[in-house]
């Protein structure tokens, strides 16, 4: 297969799983607003935090309230992680490989394409239910589309790879946001350069409960920033947002962090849980280029394998009583998964000119 038809099919799932779970986000924020245990300001900047865009919001937006947000997310042409820009994007990654797969995939992702362009001018932002609703499912119905009519070879598992490094890599982010919640400086202030500068008024609650993070090295409170009531709740929406809550529920019962954390990190048999992801994607990953598990061939095949064995081996005590705890570990998780997907691109994806080696090749910007 050629590599720039790979990419396309990788990158093509990966911006529609990236859609998907943004609108799951901004769904599951919605839910905690009318909660109302934790502040509607702080809320919206965790969101944004979670997803790592707090730079480019904050340089154009300031303002983290519910409007701002959503219209960033959901349909900022400007940000490339909006569901409009990736669903705009993997429309047209479909487009450049429509000889490999299926007419009604096909079809799937030209409506998902032409539903949000629409309702991106149309939009009710005070009721946006009905239109992330419709974003997660069409981006099930394509995924369920693809399973059953594409064969099962090298295009689907390219395909398939892309949906579960991105899915681990955003599962991983939700468990993530109560990081965001913290007094810690570094989680509020805007990172130098980003061309923010908060006015006097933002340390105290701006009109309509929006949250202006300070500036660096102004007094943030010692005291955290989530009610003690709030981490039930929290760890229920996160939970909720990966449509998790029945299946945790099944084998823990009640919610708590230390089990949610667990769940969505190890579990080998709940498909948005992370352990699942890399099992399923080193699966994909060893059909493509016919290695074995336990042996690599290549980078790819070495760091994927080394990720999904940490897992295997690893249990949530020792993620929670190590360095750093929850949050050092997804950090370095993300770092590794990181590295992972270069060399997924290194090895399958980079154009180069023959002789030329793989750590010097050009990287091409999906």
């Amino acid at each position: 297969m050629l590599s720039r038809v790979a990419d396309s099919l990788y990158w093509m799932n990966r911006q529609i799983e990236r859609a998907e779970n943004v609108a799951r986000a901004v769904e599951t924020t919605l839910d905690l607003v009318l909660d109302g245990t934790i502040s509607h300001g702080r809320l919206w900047n965790a969101l944004v935090c979670t997803f790592g865009d707090q730079a480019d919001f904050w340089a154009r937006h300031g303002l983290a309230d519910q409007d701002h947000v959503i219209t960033f997310l959901a349909f900022d042409p400007g940000n490339p992680n909006s569901i409009a820009s990736c669903l705009q994007a993997a429309r047209e990654n479909a487009r450049t490989v429509r000889d490999m797969i299926s007419a009604p995939m096909w079809e799937e992702v030209n409506k998902a394409h032409l539903f949000v362009r629409s309702a991106a001018g149309r939009a009710d932002l005070h009721n946006p239910r009905d239109f992330l609703d419709e974003v997660k499912r069409a981006s099930q119905l394509i995924t369920g589309v693809s399973d059953a009519t594409m064969s099962h070879g090298e295009a689907w598992h390219f395909a398939r790879l892309g949906r579960l490094v991105e899915r681990a890599d955003k599962t991983s982010r939700v468990l993530d946001v109560e990081h965001y919640f913290q007094p810690a400086a570094s989680a509020f202030a805007p990172p130098a350069g980003s061309g923010f500068q908060p006015a006097a008024s933002a340390f105290a609650p701006p009109a309509g409960n929006g949250f202006r993070p300070p500036a660096a090295g102004v007094g943030i409170p010692t005291a955290g920033l989530a009610p003690p009531g709030a981490d039930a709740v929290q760890w229920s929406a996160v939970l909720d947002s990966a449509s998790a809550l029945e299946m945790y529920r099944r084998q823990y019962g009640v919610v708590s962090r230390r089990h949610v954390a667990e769940f969505l990190i190890f579990d080998r048999f709940f498909p948005r849980a992370i352990h699942f992801c890399l099992l399923k994607a080193e699966e994909s990953l060893l059909a493509v280029t016919g290695g074995a598990k336990g042996v690599f061939t290549n980078q790819a095949e070495q760091r994927l394998g080394r990720l999904r064995s940490k897992l295997d081996y690893g249990d949530i005590d020792e993620i929670l009583e190590g360095a750093g705890g929850l949050h050092g570990f997804i950090d370095g998780f993300q770092s590794r998964l990181n590295r992972a997907s270069d060399a997924i691109h290194d090895t399958f994806f980079a154009l180069r000119p023959v002789g030329k080696p793989a750590e010097a090749a050009e990287r091409v910007t999906a």
